[in-house]
C-alpha cells in the first residue's frame, strides 16, 4: 500500500517519539492528524510537518477518556474522510518501587498505556472497517516483554499492549486490517533521559546523569547506543505498508532482547 495522500492518526504526536513517527508517515506522503494531550505540542508539530507538503490537523485528546477519544477520531473524520492508520503512541511513566507506589499511581499508567489503547484501537478500527481495512500501530516497549525495577506498573501496561495487540489482529485477520506493536529500547526521551528519567534515579554514586546515560548505553545494548524517534518512525512506515505483517511486538532496541 504506497502511502501518499493516505491518513494517519498518531496520538501523542507533540514530542518525542510520536514526532518522530508522524514526521516518518508525512515524509512519505501521509496527511496527518496529530493528537496530544497538550494542544500547544500538537500544533507546534502540526506546523513543523505541514512545512513537507502534507495536511495536518492538531487535536487536544485524553485518551484515557473514551468520549475524547470518540472525538478524536470522529474529528479526524470529518477532516480528512478517512483514516488508514492508526498510531496508538501516547503513554506516561512513573518510576517507582512497588513499596512506592500507590493505588492511584497504578491506575493513572494503566489508565493511559492500557486502557488508552484499548480505547483507541475500538474507536479506530470502526472506521477502518467501515472503509475496508487499514493499519493499526501500537506502541508498547521492551518492558511489555521484559521485566526492570522501578517499573512494575509500567511493565504490567506495555506487557498489556503487546498480548492486547495480538489478541486483536486475530480477531481482525480477514478485515483488511493489520495490528501490529513497535517496542522502543533505550531512547533518550523524558523516560530516560531526564531529569526524573532512569538515567538519575539508576546512577552510581558520584556518577553524574549524563555519565549513567552512557553507562546504560554501553550495558544494555549491544550496539553500544541508544535508539531514536526517527528509528521507530522506520519501522511504523513500514508496518503502514506491509500487507501481510500482524499480531507482531517488534524491537527496536540495538539487539538488548530477542523476545
Amino acid at each position: 500500500m504506497t502511502l501518499e495522500n493516505k491518513v494517519a492518526l498518531v496520538t501523542g504526536a507533540g514530542r518525542g517519539i510520536g514526532k518522530g513517527i508522524a514526521t516518518a508517515l508525512a515524509r512519505e506522503g501521509c496527511h496527518v492528524a496529530l493528537a496530544d494531550i497538550n494542544l500547544t505540542n500538537a500544533e507546534q508539530t502540526a506546523k513543523e510537518i505541514a512545512k513537507l507538503g502534507v495536511k495536518t490537523l492538531p487535536l487536544k485528546a485524553d485518551i484515557s477518556k473514551s468520549v475524547e477519544v470518540d472525538r478524536m477520531v470522529s474529528d479526524t473524520l470529518a477532516h480528512f474522510g478517512q483514516l488508514d492508520i492508526a498510531v496508538n503512541n501516547a503513554g506516561i511513566i512513573s518510576i517507582k518501587s512497588v513499596n512506592e507506589l500507590t493505588e492511584e499511581d497504578w491506575d493513572t499508567v494503566n489508565n493511559v498505556n492500557a486502557k488508552g489503547v484499548f480505547l483507541c484501537c475500538k474507536a479506530e478500527m470502526k472506521v477502518m472497517q467501515a472503509s475496508g481495512g487499514g493499519r493499526i500501530i501500537n506502541i508498547a516497549s521492551i518492558a511489555g516483554k521484559e521485566g526492570f525495577p522501578d517499573l512494575a506498573h509500567y511493565c504490567a501496561s506495555k506487557f498489556a499492549v503487546v498480548g492486547f495487540t495480538n489478541s486483536l489482529a486475530k480477531e481482525l485477520k480477514r478485515s483488511g486490517i493489520t495490528v501490529n506493536a513497535i517496542c522502543p529500547g533505550i531512547v533518550p526521551t523524558a523516560m530516560w533521559y531526564g531529569p526524573d528519567g532512569l538515567a538519575e534515579r539508576w546512577k552510581l554514586e558520584g556518577e553524574t546523569m549524563e555519565e549513567s546515560w552512557q553507562r546504560h548505553q554501553d550495558l544494555l545494548i549491544p550496539q553500544g547506543e541508544g535508539q531514536t524517534p526517527e528509528d521507530m518512525g522506520q519501522l511504523a512506515v513500514y508496518l503502514a505498508n506491509a500487507e501481510h505483517v500482524t499480531g507482531q511486538a517488534i524491537n527496536v532496541d540495538g539487539g538488548f532482547t530477542f523476545h
